[in-house]
């Protein structure tokens, strides 16, 4: 998959790898962080709220974000729009997860994201 460089792309990485310390430097202080899940919405306003959020509900302990299946990113207007799939293994079986973010930056961090997420889908 060739090198996808932006912000977004750096977001979708350490998502992949787990990386709480990453992306609490990737996250602006008063981030307006929104989302929507198969069954939720979620809200945040500072970087640990978000990572409570990603690491606490959407991808647990017991989560095995495998590999980064794919990454795709571009502008829009003044935002970045950045599309990711994870493969993921857990005790329940092998999934793929979507995720479709739209994000402005501020200061070389995320200000602001909307998130949608597929859910998990059986991987066949």
């Amino acid at each position: 998959m060739p090198e996808v460089t932006t912000l977004g792309a750096d977001f979708a990485r350490a998502l992949a790898e787990k990386d709480s310390n990453r992306l609490l430097g990737l996250l602006g202080p008063d981030i307006d962080f929104q989302a929507m899940t198969p069954r939720r919405t979620w809200e945040a306003s500072d970087p640990r709220a978000v990572l409570s959020i990603l690491f606490g509900h959407w991808f647990e302990d017991d989560d095995d974000i495998e590999t980064l299946e794919r990454i795709d990113s571009d502008s829009f207007a003044d935002r970045e729009r950045v599309g990711y799939r994870f493969s993921v293994s857990n005790p329940e079986g092998r999934f793929l997860v979507e995720q479709q973010a739209y994000l402005s930056e501020r200061d070389g961090k995320i200000a602001w994201m909307r998130v949608l997420c597929s859910g998990y889908r059986p991987s066949t």
